[in-house]
């Protein structure tokens, strides 16, 4: 079996190899080929063709940058522009985002650049923009769990997520506490279409029953399809004698995951980071003035959430049987 060596040690391999090889007689250079397929792994045709050429090994791996500075930073600002989304999801979007960055001055490039940046492929833009540093900040956990309901509300886990009908929702409710749980501060209700990916987010001055009745109530204007179904945790902030109540009165199923089972709410949890957070962050937020403003953020970020960013979906999960990985 071929050792495993990096691209650098196998250009060495064969320059040490090739001087030998050129000189030896036919007899010894078989026996010198047959040691370099096995060090290096290569095919004999790919092997022998180093040997007679060892410039080729230099040149070996070494491409030529296609992309100048100012086409990499402007990829690097509609990347951020956008939320440091994922290069797949990136390109299509890039000809409207990069209109609208020139427009507003944040871009500036040559007619030859823009073409570049537009031409680049998701591979390439993938390579740059995943060696970026993002930060990864945490927050705190404030739920408590509510005991009162438990009994008569379902369960559902994320195994049984395969709803193909718009309407069915999983909900959670965020806390925009900073790193400290003591005292009042905001909250954030965040509502996803397990089927279509629509997100909505809707700020509440407080975690009360009542303001999260309102806040479902809200929500049924804002998706463009009725509530049918709606799935949350076991915090107290849903299992109430509210939430039931409207959902009874709404004809809207209500079931809960699993307690400390996180995955059981996989959809909404991926967009409190790729949506909420990413958007807010980890600060703390208290007040009317800053429910104000959250207020104003959701109402913007919802159009550019729901309407030009494509949404990934996965269709199934196969997994290998003892006998296949035997």
């Amino acid at each position: 079996m071929p050792i495993s060596l990096s691209v650098q040690a196998r250009r060495e391999v064969i320059q040490h190899l090739s001087s030998r090889y050129q000189q030896a007689p036919r007899v010894q250079k078989t026996d010198l080929l047959n040691e370099c397929v096995s060090i290096t792994g290569y095919t004999r045709k790919y092997a022998l063709r180093l040997l007679n050429h060892p410039e080729d090994a230099r040149l070996q791996g070494q491409r030529a940058c296609l992309y100048g500075e100012d086409v990499l930073n402007a990829l690097l600002a509609a990347w951020t522009a956008a939320n440091h989304i994922c290069a797949k999801r990136l390109i299509p979007f890039l000809p409207t985002l990069l209109e609208a960055l020139e427009r507003h001055g944040h871009v500036h490039l040559s007619q030859e650049h823009r073409e570049q940046l537009l031409t680049m492929s998701v591979a390439t833009a993938d390579r740059f923009l995943r060696a970026q540093p993002k930060p990864q900040p945490r927050g705190l956990s404030c739920t408590k769990a509510g005991t009162l309901l438990k009994h008569q509300i379902p369960i559902r886990t994320f195994r049984e997520w395969n709803e193909g009908q718009p309407g069915f929702l999983e909900a959670d409710l965020v806390a925009h506490c900073g790193m400290q749980i003591e005292g009042g501060y905001l909250y954030t209700l965040t509502l996803t279409d397990v089927a279509t990916g629509w997100t909505e987010c809707l700020p509440l001055l407080h975690r009360g029953q009542v303001a999260v009745r309102v806040a479902l109530q809200r929500a049924q204007t804002l998706f463009p399809f009725p509530i049918r179904g709606l799935d949350t945790d076991n915090g107290v902030k849903f299992m109430n004698q509210e939430v039931a109540s409207f959902c009874e009165a709404e004809q809207i199923t209500f079931t809960r995951g699993r307690p400390r089972q996180k995955q059981d709410q996989c959809f909404v949890e991926q967009k409190n980071g790729a949506v909420m957070r990413r958007m807010v962050g980890y600060e703390r937020f208290a007040g009317e003035p800053a429910y104000r403003q959250l207020t104003e953020l959701y109402r913007a970020l919802r159009l550019y959430v729901n309407w030009p960013l494509g949404v990934f979906r996965q269709k199934h999960t196969k997994r290998p049987t003892a006998s296949s990985r035997s």
